[in-house]
């Protein structure tokens, strides 16, 4: 899989992607990782990609000229990649920068918030792009003619795009085969079925008074797998209740898994009447 990021500060990038699996992932082949300088297109001898916004208003904009010759030149270097490879396997060249165009996105607080089902969407593709704002953000016009998905990572505002470009390629590549040591992994992660990862021990069993649970050590599969369920639920239902009740209401049971919900629902039950009952004051007596 590739990626493209264009960027201000490629070094800022790239060196936080050429460590641990991802750094080893593309050490493999499995992904290619490359950042384009948007300064390196600037058409003034200082390289200057901004200027003030028409209108007024706080701070600088990102023009659209450097923005959009970064992009047709790496439109160019995927189409003539496209073009060698299908040359290469014998296939009739498409010089359409590929049979589809290829996504870019806009890492911006108004784009929809990116989650593990667009995770899940994205590394299905062969090529992404990422843009990445700096300043107030970029000359819409460029938008307008670029870009093809405009995505958060959350409800708040960053300096530049780089570290949601950095998130997004982390989560996105964990989902491209053999990047992780244990592809099931993946599977079993948090936000799989709308789940939070149950909680995980390791060695040694008893620390600092507190044991790993029970079922986890007597090596019953089926046992282990109810634990992991209950747990998932229990987090998500305490934690993020939004997607447990889509959990809850989108997926069908077997009688087994059924009463392992309920006594988890039971569970949580008791357990905020008891708090209830314990933030009351106590009657006072004569």
């Amino acid at each position: 899989m590739n990626f493209y990021i264009m960027t201000l500060f490629p070094e800022m990038v790239m060196d936080g992607l050429n460590t641990s699996i991802i750094g080893r992932a593309v050490n493999k082949g499995l992904l290619s990782i490359e950042a384009l300088n948007i300064r390196d297109y600037a058409f003034n001898k200082h390289h200057s990609v901004d200027d003030y916004p028409y209108g007024g208003g706080a701070g600088m904009l990102m023009q659209a000229e450097p923005v959009y010759q970064c992009y047709d030149a790496l439109a160019r270097q995927i189409r003539e990649r496209k073009a060698g490879e299908e040359e290469g396997s014998g296939e009739q060249p498409d010089m359409a920068c590929g049979k589809k165009r290829t996504r870019v996105i806009y890492l911006s607080p108004q784009g929809k918030t990116f989650n593990q089902s667009m995770a899940e969407e994205f590394a299905q593709e062969e090529d992404l792009v990422f843009l990445c704002g700096h300043y107030e953000g970029i000359d819409e016009r460029v938008l307008e003619e670029i870009v093809t998905d405009y995505v958060s990572i959350g409800d708040y505002v960053l300096t530049g795009g780089e570290l949601p470009a950095m998130i997004m390629i982390d989560a996105i590549s964990r989902l491209v085969p053999g990047v992780l040591h244990n592809d099931v992994s993946a599977e079993f992660e948090s936000f799989q079925d709308n789940l939070l990862e149950y909680p995980q021990y390791t060695r040694p069993r008893e620390f600092e008074g507190l044991t790993v649970p029970e079922p986890l050590l007597n090596g019953n599969h089926a046992h282990i797998v109810d634990w992991q369920m209950s747990e998932s639920l229990y987090i998500t239902l305490r934690r993020r209740p939004e997607m447990a009740q889509t959990y809850l209401k989108g997926r069908k049971f077997t009688r087994h898994e059924q009463k392992v919900v309920n006594a988890v629902l039971e569970r949580i039950r008791e357990e905020d009447e008891n708090a209830k009952q314990d933030s009351e004051p106590a009657e006072e007596t004569t």
